[in-house]
């Protein structure tokens, strides 16, 4: 290649010039390209080939357009039992004389001589639609204008059910005049959020002083903060329309030394147009800086009537004044649809796997099969044809669809029905047949409003806004569990990235954000949570590394990397996004469904630009879904990856999250109630976790060597899945001598307030206590909930066998006797004067509470087992007290000259 600069093998023939000389795109090069079979010969002197399916798609590829050319005599006709439209759009028969335009255009209810009449099991309503008989007077209204629930029908008050109706709004709440709650401070801010809009109604008027900016909605700010760069107005139509009129940049415009702008034609005029005379220096008119140096300019200088400016050619911008650099197109999120390939002075870009470049418009079109959506309409699943515009019924019948996803490999379709509570799974092309629906998860489900499929390791992921709580099953329902159901207020919608190991998921709660966790439930982080109101549907851009989500209340479609950084907002509009509910992201394209327009759309999801309305006159659009191969990219199944099936797991086997390059690759995880055994395999039955009941009842005790170590207090996880429990608790070391038993009381659990507070303070302390055999790992990492704490008001339970009481009290009394002479010089204390906790000796100690054997600690070698006869009691127990205090020797090389008595109960507190 000439020109001294080689270019990729691919860049060739591609329609731009990567070599200066040009030579990569020679007409003697690239006329000689033949396409494959696969490939649509554009003909002409473009020489160019694109994808056959991009023939006849609406789109021209070919920059002649040859590919859009007579499409009319290729066309064939909608399949049998199809409509075509006037438009030639296809339709299903079903949709055709229904009272709906779903042409478009009309045509589909043009010869409609006869009114619709409806079968013998089903219900015309008075908007002459038909519904089954069995849905009437059920509560929920499937006619559009409820008269199958109205009173003359059912009686009573014929209000209809809605999605957010509730007996009882809470505090936070305003509730709307058909019942369904919304937050408080939605009411009168200008934007109805109840579907009835009454929260916008018998609203005072707001009226702004002469001096004050009215907001879009009412409020009303200071008038010198429009325009000031400051987003004050909660709508932010404040900074909206700001042009700064002063600006005095450009060839055309002159900026005097005193502020002032004039054009650029007056000035060396000799006539003085800035009233500082700055307009015509003598010294400099007429002067042509550029004619020494080039003016100091690093590659182009333009003389002006009054000094010079430096400019760059394409591909550069200046570093300073003088000097240019090549410009960072990649920098720009527009720059290119996937992969952009910065060089000197201009960029490239390039597409995934699986994509191919537009010619014409340089975006990454999908090759092989067309997309087509698949959304959610509440009585029905319908689908769209992105390419074709053949629209169809997936799913009909149904009573309150509400989420759905795909298995794209199987060909197989999931949907929850929040009527029914239940979730469903069908062969696309048999979902019609209702004896072909499966129900997967039939039980324990609430209001199911959120559904994702692992397609890699077969799992089912949803939300449950009813028990809110986030859970996975099998593909087949056979298996599942709880994997989030703590600070969750309103989940909605959840999305997953099986390769990477995380799920994504928005909460629209008091608290309104998106967080991220591994599919297993662990590493649960916040991704965004600042100018967030009501975030509906979420969905992922795997290619790009980024996730799109809906807000219903702030009007607008933003994207974040899955980090959370690099926040963008593709749109913002109260106009066009209505109430958007879901949306899916494909190619360059972003599509969405919207409550309040009853519509499906879709537009550039780099520009924002490009509005189409793909489907309009629904009842009430949901969830919607892509189908296509390259939606879901195949990887390997990481629970089947050798010979043993299930990653070896008894019961579930769940992608674990790829954090760092030594991230397993899988966990294992057991159904509610029960915990993973010792081999993190298998399944045990749960410890009990949070009641009023001990925690054994078997005769338990601290065998010598047991260290009670002072820690702060941690929320635990949900026990089950084999993920370290991180809440620090008393180990028991193995002990070669077997020791007498010191009795212990049974200890009350630290209720979820005060281990709170605990764990609030950085210098709180607490002597938390775990009962476990250090061999089974199955409970000392998944009993997070068994927190004990030496306190105030103990609960008091004899352990073991109860000893005659005097016998107890006189063996005590012997044993401490001698147990204060032969400690008295070798002990040190811990002072529990309530309320202060105190350690006496300061010098270097470690911050841990040895109780019973001291082998090895410090400079001592002697053995200091407890006396058989101390126990741990209080006054009131059942049985022999031992006296009401108790030294603690505590590791050291300091001997304590003199052992402190206490005459009350020992207390922990959390001052210091």
């Amino acid at each position: 290649m000439e020109g001294g600069e080689a270019d990729a093998g691919r860049w060739r023939c591609d329609g731009e010039p990567e070599c200066p000389d040009g030579s990569d795109e020679a007409e003697e090069t690239c006329s000689k390209q033949t396409c494959p079979p696969e490939k649509f010969d554009c003909g002409g002197s473009t020489n160019k080939c694109v994808s056959l399916s991009w023939r006849c798609d609406g789109e021209k590829d070919c920059e002649n357009g040859a590919d859009e050319e007579d499409c009319a005599s290729d066309a064939k006709a909608c399949p049998s039992g199809e409509f075509m439209c006037a438009n030639r759009k296809c339709l299903a028969a079903v949709y055709v004389c229904d009272g709906d335009d779903d042409c478009g255009d009309g045509s589909d209810e043009l010869k409609c001589t006869s009114p619709l009449t409806c079968g013998p099991n089903h219900l015309r309503c008075n908007t002459s639609e038909c519904v089954p008989l069995m849905w009437s007077c059920d509560g929920d209204p499937d006619c559009s204008d409820s008269s199958d629930e109205g009173p003359e029908r059912c009686g009573g008050d014929g209000v209809p059910y809605l999605l957010n109706r509730r007996a009882n709004c809470t505090a936070g709440e305003f509730r709307c005049a058909n019942g369904e709650c919304v937050r408080l401070t939605w009411k009168c801010d200008g934007d109805p959020d109840c579907k009835d809009k009454s929260d916008e109604s018998d609203c005072p008027l707001l009226t702004c002083r002469p001096d004050e900016f009215q907001c879009g909605d009412g409020s009303c700010i200071h008038g010198t903060k429009q325009c000031n760069k400051v987003h004050d107005c909660p709508d932010r139509s404040d900074e909206s329309g700001c042009v700064n009129a002063t600006k005095c940049e450009g060839p055309l415009k002159f900026l005097c030394k005193n502020g002032e702008c004039i054009d650029s034609s007056k000035v060396c005029d000799s006539v003085k147009d800035c009233k500082d005379r700055s307009d015509e220096p003598k010294k400099e008119c007429g002067l042509n800086e550029c004619m020494i140096n080039n003016g100091g300019c690093s590659h182009v200088c333009m003389d002006r009537p009054i000094g010079f400016e430096c400019q760059c050619p394409a591909g550069y911008q200046l570093l300073d004044k003088k000097t240019c650099g090549d410009i960072d197109e990649c920098e720009f999120p527009d720059a290119c649809s996937q992969i952009c390939i910065n060089y000197k002075g201009d960029f490239k870009c390039e597409c995934y796997e699986g994509y191919e470049m537009d010619p014409v418009t340089k975006t990454c079109k999908a090759e092989g099969k067309s997309p087509y959506l698949l959304f959610t309409n509440r009585h029905e699943i319908r689908r769209i044809d992105l390419v074709k515009r053949d629209y169809s019924q997936v799913v009909s019948t149904q009573k309150n669809a509400v989420a759905l996803d795909l298995d794209v490999a199987n060909n197989r379709v999931f949907w929850c029905d929040r009527f029914h509570r239940k979730i469903y799974s069908a062969f696309i092309h048999e979902a019609g047949d209702p004896l072909q629906q499966v129900p997967l998860v039939d039980s324990s489900l609430q209001t199911p409003v959120g559904l994702a499929l692992d397609w890699l390791q077969h799992n089912l992921y949803w939300a449950d806004s009813g028990d809110k709580s986030i859970s996975v099953a099998s593909v087949d329902g056979t298996k599942r569990r709880v994997l989030v159901n703590s600070d969750l207020s309103e989940p909605r919608a959840i999305a997953l990235d099986p390769h990477q190991g995380f799920m994504y998921w928005s909460d629209w709660g008091t608290r309104a954000k998106i967080e991220k966790a591994g599919m297993n439930g662990v590493d649960r982080q916040v991704l965004v949570a600042d100018n967030i109101e009501w975030p509906n549907g979420i969905t992922l851009d795997v290619d790009n590394r980024r996730l799109y989500w809906v807000d219903s209340k702030l009007h607008l479609i933003a994207s974040v990397d899955l980090n959370g950084a690099h926040r963008r907002t593709h749109m913002s509009s109260a106009e066009r996004l209505g109430h958007p509910y879901a949306l899916a992201v494909f190619e360059d394209r972003i599509y969405w469904t919207d409550r309040d327009r009853a519509a499906v759309f879709m537009a550039n999801r780099l520009t924002g630009h490009d509005v189409h309305t793909l489907a309009e006159n629904l009842n009430d659009p949901h969830d919607i879904v892509v189908f296509h191969q390259l939606r879901q990219p195949q990887g390997p199944d990481s629970c089947n990856l050798g010979n043993v099936a299930n990653g070896g797991c008894e019961y579930l086997c769940l992608k674990a999250p790829q954090i760092t390059e030594h991230s397993p690759k899988y966990t294992c995880a057991c159904p509610d109630g029960q915990d993973l055994g010792p081999d993190m395999r298998g399944c045990v039955p749960g410890a009990p976790r949070d009641d009023m009941t001990p925690a054994s009842t078997t005769p338990t005790g601290l065998t010598p060597g047991t260290s009670a170590t002072v820690a702060e207090d941690f929320s635990p996880p949900s026990g089950g899945v084999s993920q370290a429990d991180a809440t620090p608790h008393l180990t028991t070391a193995p002990s070669g001598t077997p020791e007498p038993l010191t009795l212990l009381s049974t200890l009350k659990p630290v209720p979820s307030q005060e281990s709170k507070a605990l764990g609030s303070h950085s210098t709180a302390t607490a002597m938390v206590i775990s009962t476990t055999p250090a061999g089974d790992s199955s409970v000392s990492q998944h009993s997070g909930g068994e927190h004990f704490l030496l306190g105030e008001n103990l609960t008091v339970a004899v352990l073991g066998v109860v000893i005659p009481i005097v016998v107890f009290g006189l063996v005590c009394a012997g044993v401490y006797v001698v147990w204060r002479n032969w400690r008295r010089n070798s002990t040190k204390s811990m002072n529990f004067d309530n309320p202060v906790y105190r350690k006496t000796t300061g010098e270097g100690e470690e911050d841990e509470i040895h109780i019973g054997r001291t082998d090895a600690m410090g400079h001592h070698a002697h053995h200091h087992p407890y006396p058989p006869g101390v126990g741990m009691g209080v006054v009131g127990a059942g049985g022999g007290t031992c006296p009401q205090f108790i030294t603690l020797p505590l590791g050291g090389s300091m001997p304590d000259p003199g052992t402190h008595w206490y005459t009350e109960q020992p207390m922990l507190s959390t001052a210091k």
